[in-house]
């Protein structure tokens, strides 16, 4: 008899709603290609605890940003961890999946990222800019945010605990996203537009471009997983990290050409069919 085919619980919230990005489509849409691979149930994140341990391997995709049930997660995090469940990402990514601290971390190190401050006696480090944009290190899809002059930062709630980050605000000719899966380059996508984030256009990156992100991704050392490297270009042409994205990264499929869209199908899956194998 051949052996069935590894069965994969994939975390997602059909019903939020994020600016500009359709969740739903997309998970219904990428589940459904993992169906003639895997055999698949798609649940709620609040709901994944409760389903988790009868199945090869948990897949979070387009979950919504987890401060909106953090308790449940933590306690998903917690339990997943305790038992030896496979949860793809791996838990344990060092980027946005443990919150904004790698920022500082990387800005700190001198890696290609905009500065970033978390404390009233760091400010200095950060350079003469017409404004600065603070937001709570523990936030998500822009919530929170607001845009400073320097004088304005002296007076800023949470600089002395630490719960805010601080970042001048880069004048930039657009924005661009690279997808990983594991360590291995996917596609790119830019914004034509500065002023609409999720309007993205394919991107053809150079050497250079592919040697920025690549850096990043190997700094988080995930063995297996999906990565979005997003970045933005100054206008003096360099690249600077905005966000490492390697909990629940959107992926905007349906800005791709169909072989392009095939191409990473076909890669997550064999990603994933190594990763649900017993070791």
């Amino acid at each position: 008899m051949p052996s069935a085919q590894p069965s994969v619980l994939y975390v997602t919230d059909l019903t939020y709603e994020a600016q500009g990005r359709r969740y739903g489509d997309e998970d219904v849409f990428l589940s459904s290609r993992l169906r003639d691979t895997f055999t698949v149930a798609l649940c709620h994140p609040r709901d994944a605890v409760a389903l988790m341990d009868g199945f090869d391997a948990v897949v979070v995709r387009n979950s919504g940003p987890v401060l909106h049930y953090q308790a449940a997660y933590e306690d998903f995090r917690t339990r997943a961890l305790a038992h030896g469940v496979r949860v793809y990402n791996p838990l344990t990514g060092k980027a946005d999946m443990a919150g904004k601290q790698y920022l500082l971390d990387l800005s700190a190190a001198d890696y290609p990222v905009i500065p970033t401050a978390d404390r009233r006696d760091t400010l200095d480090r950060l350079p003469p800019a017409d404004a600065y944009v603070a937001k709570p290190k523990a936030g998500a899809d822009s919530l929170g945010l607001r845009v400073l002059t320097r004088d304005d930062l002296a007076g800023l709630d949470g600089l002395d605990s630490g719960d805010v980050l601080v970042q001048p605000r880069i004048d930039f000719r657009y924005e661009v996203s690279f997808y990983f899966v594991d360590h291995t380059f996917q596609y790119a996508l830019r914004t034509p537009d500065a002023d609409r984030r999720w309007a993205l256009t394919p991107y053809r990156p150079t050497d250079d471009d592919l040697a920025f992100a690549q850096c990043f991704v190997d700094w988080n050392a995930l063995d297996h997983g999906i990565q979005r490297v997003d970045a933005c270009r100054t206008r003096d042409g360099r690249l600077l990290l905005v966000e490492l994205e390697d909990l629940n990264p959107y992926l905007s499929l349906d800005r791709l050409a169909p072989d392009d869209r095939d191409a990473f199908v076909t890669a997550l899956k064999t990603s994933l069919l190594h990763f649900a194998q017993p070791h």
